[in-house]
């Protein structure tokens, strides 16, 4: 199953200055994090922009999603990612596999010199760069290319490039319609308080929908600019179910939060609040 979040590239237009943005952005990563979602898509909101660069929130995204190890070599030194250290740490699991021949941890790694010889060089975080042959059924990476390597022994290094998903979350730009119509967007939800009710009988359902679908894509919108304003719906006409030509594409509007206490659910907290709901198992 896929999990895709959409969220819009005025996220952070009310920060007061780039610390408060990244700092908000941190647990926009962080609830990508904990809740496993496979891809989060940053689309263009260019009626709320802030005053943020074009690209700051996908910067700032794929910076905290890239492993500590290797921020220095990918990123180097930009102006958005000044304030990069408030960022939480995201501690993303390493996944390990089973058996003499899939042992060991996979862990992202990046190639800085390809040879001729089918083998490459590859940066994983470990004490210097390891030569690592390229397996006959992969393509051979490009130097900059991520790729994932399973480390078997530290000392001596034991290692492999193999062809699985890399660990964590992918960032990406795309537009809501786009994003819509992947493969594999399945069960498509838009976060709004203006949508359906979330209730214990109702949780039941939309769990076993998402379920037979087999992937789920969950958008949400920005401070003071919810996904209504953002698709020019009136939410005071009617509420968008999904059954209609004011649904933006979305199979259901759902309200993750019925009873908040709060005017407003900040984007990261209502990230929190939706994706522990959907994602739980039956």
């Amino acid at each position: 199953m896929t999990t895709s979040v959409l969220v819009p590239s005025s996220l952070v237009r009310e920060a007061e200055d780039r610390r408060e943005a990244t700092r908000k952005l941190g647990y926009v990563a962080r609830a990508a994090v904990v809740f496993r979602a496979d891809r989060l898509t940053v689309f263009p909101d260019p009626a709320g922009a802030g005053k943020w660069e074009d690209g700051f929130v996908e910067t700032v995204l794929r910076y905290a999603a890239t492993p500590p190890y290797l921020r220095k070599e990918v990123w180097g030194k930009r102006d958005e990612l000044e304030y990069v250290g408030v960022l939480p740490p995201l501690r993303v699991r390493s996944q390990t596999g089973s058996g003499s021949e899939g042992s060991g941890s996979l862990r992202q790694g990046i190639v800085t010199e390809v040879g001729a010889d089918g083998r490459v060089r590859v940066n994983c975080g470990l004490q210097h760069p390891i030569s690592l042959p390229v397996p006959s059924a992969m393509e051979v990476p490009g130097e900059g290319e991520r790729v994932t390597v399973r480390v078997s022994s530290r000392r001596p290094v034991r290692a492999k490039l193999v062809d699985e998903p890399l660990t964590g979350y992918l960032v990406d730009t795309a537009d809501v319609d786009t994003a819509l119509e992947r493969s594999d967007a399945g069960f498509a939800i838009a976060a709004s308080r203006h949508g359906e009710e979330l209730g214990v009988d109702r949780l039941g359902q939309l769990v076993e929908r998402r379920t037979d679908a087999g992937h789920m894509t969950v958008a949400f919108g920005a401070p003071e600019r919810g996904l209504p304003a953002i698709f020019g719906l009136d939410p005071d006409d009617a509420v968008p179910d999904g059954t209609g030509d004011d649904d933006a594409g979305f199979d259901l509007w759902l309200n993750t939060v019925p009873n908040q206490g709060s005017e407003v659910v900040r984007t990261e907290e209502a990230m929190f609040a939706t994706l522990a709901s959907l994602t739980l198992t039956e």
